[in-house]
């Protein structure tokens, strides 16, 4: 099996290289990802300037950064690599639940894979201090890999690890909705900015992505990259047929 690691924290990230060290269990493994930090890129392409690989030393790994979006990573990877069998994005330093579906880089790297017609996987964890206890995580990260990287296993999922991991659970997106916060400052020189922030409004649901990690289980989430609303589109439907 070959598989292309990318993330959307950087080619440095110790999370990428956590990844890469537990995914060359189960195959070949090639890193290509971003040169610098490219988090909540969501899925951003690069087409007003050409990209660039350059290798890069990370370990004993087969590594190469480029100037460009997680999703970028991924193309090029595919690309430059030629027969990949499986993406893994991560392990991004912070969860990645709920609606960050949408702006996340790591899941944009993890859902370019089905657009090239291969498995993505996205791997998430929280925070705590300076960075995660990845040897800690190793053993779950294992146990993920062998239950997503199987012939018939879902084409994309979103997976995130709490701290201390009790089990697995598939799980549903948590959806809530959220109290969109600006908040203005001024720069040392005076000028005006602004940072944005979000408060969720409601409890997770039991059974979503969210309540799973908060009650310390890893999350596997399928996702699927039609967002037809299908019901609307079958109620459109009837009331156009009347």
């Amino acid at each position: 099996m070959r598989i292309l690691i990318a993330n959307d924290d950087g080619i440095y990230s110790p999370g990428l290289r956590a990844l890469a060290d537990v995914a060359r269990r189960f195959g070949q493994v090639r890193i290509v990802a971003p040169d610098v930090e490219q988090s909540s890129m969501g899925h951003a392409i690069t087409h007003s300037r050409p990209l660039m690989i350059r290798p890069t030393s990370i370990g004993d790994h087969e590594a190469f950064r480029v100037n460009g979006t997680p999703a970028d990573c991924v193309t090029v990877g595919v690309a430059e690599w030629g027969k990949v069998d499986a993406v893994l994005s991560g392990i991004n330093l912070g969860a990645n639940l709920g609606n960050s579906v949408w702006h996340s880089g790591t899941l944009a790297a993890a859902k370019q894979a089905p657009l090239l017609g291969l498995r993505g996987i996205a791997l998430s964890t929280p925070v705590k201090g300076d960075q995660p206890d990845f040897g800690a995580l190793v053993p779950w990260v294992v146990r993920v890999l062998e239950l997503l990287l199987v012939k018939d296993g879902p084409q994309l999922v979103n997976v995130n690890f709490p701290a201390e991991p009790r089990g697995i659970r598939w799980t549903r997106q948590s959806v809530r909705h959220y109290d969109g916060k600006v908040v203005p400052g001024q720069d040392p020189r005076g000028r005006p900015h602004f940072w944005i922030t979000t408060v969720a409004l409601e409890a997770p649901e039991e059974g979503t992505d969210r309540w799973a990690v908060e009650q310390g289980w890893v999350s596997l989430t399928p996702l699927r990259l039609d967002l037809t609303d299908e019901e609307a589109l079958a109620r459109a439907r009837r009331e156009a047929s009347d």
